[in-house]
């Protein structure tokens, strides 16, 4: 079966000890691994936890933002350069966490907008900021999986083909692509065909709700979906995105201004749904 993951946003964007009793309970659930925002925590927390996760047997990935001041597709070269130097930061603190891949979309400046459709100068700034952070990332041993978000995060990549086009501009291997079910229901018009079309460069996967609860308990077609991950006989992660209003500042970042499901719920329920359809289709 493809590994399964969990990211702990759901509880926290702050590394901490105060993770480690939610990382041993993923564990027992059953989970292969878990995921974490690579933010604004002290290094030494990255170290701590990656030690923990190693110790009790739990494999990692990460994801992260760029912000407007670090928005590798800015017309300010000062800017990019320094989107250049915060990405070499994450990417050194998920080696201190073991990590084995890098998602998020790290591509732009998250809720960064221009008003107006992205232009071809964009790609070719992102293209080039991933082609060279793809070389540092292997050198550390991280996959590097940038995400097509919805327009209401984004503007540069909303769909695989657009993330598709960057990722060819880009022509790294160890740059690939990342599709998560929550911004696909918005943006695609099929959730299988979608699939089907990124899946030569596919590299990490993000099990997400319509509202960004519970898998299953809302609208996303999840037989859809690993039907497809099936066809293309997909072997990577396959991790469970939610979020809360647990850690108040990151919910406020992210427009998130109600509970859609308690942690645990999203985590249970998530792992059976994911083992279901994974026996079903033979993942």
């Amino acid at each position: 079966m493809n590994k399964i993951g969990f990211n702990v946003l759901a509880w926290s964007a702050e590394m901490s000890e105060e993770l480690l009793p939610v990382l041993d309970r993923l564990k027992k659930i059953g989970y292969d691994g878990a995921e974490f925002f690579i933010g604004g925590s002290p290094e030494e927390s990255f170290k701590l936890v990656g030690r923990h996760c190693a110790d009790i047997g739990l494999e990692v990935t990460a994801v992260t933002v760029m912000g407007a001041e670090q928005n590798p597709i800015s017309p300010d070269a000062k800017i990019r350069a320094a989107a250049r130097k915060q990405l070499k930061w994450v990417i050194d603190r998920a080696a201190d966490l073991n990590a084995q891949v890098l998602c998020g979309p790290f591509h732009s400046g998250f809720t960064v907008f221009a008003s107006r459709e992205p232009m071809e100068e964009e790609y070719n700034w992102s293209a080039e900021y991933l082609h060279t952070m793809g070389d540092y990332a292997l050198q550390a041993g991280v996959l590097l999986t940038p995400e097509a978000l919805n327009r209401f995060e984004c503007y540069l990549c909303n769909t695989m083909e657009q993330l598709s086009y960057l990722l060819e501009k880009a022509d790294h291997p160890n740059v690939r692509a990342m599709f998560d079910t929550h911004h696909a229901n918005i943006e695609e018009k099929s959730l299988g065909e979608a699939i089907k079309f990124i899946a030569p460069q596919l590299g990490h996967f993000h099990i997400s709700e319509n509202d960004r609860g519970t898998p299953g308990s809302g609208h996303v077609n999840f037989d859809e979906t690993f039907k497809a991950l099936a066809d293309v006989q997909y072997k990577g992660w396959l991790t469970i995105e939610g979020f809360t209003r647990n850690d108040p500042a990151f919910a406020n970042s992210i427009g998130v201004w109600r509970n859609f499901s308690e942690p645990w719920d999203m985590a249970e329920k998530g792992y059976g749904l994911i083992r279901s359809m994974g026996e079903k289709y033979g993942l």
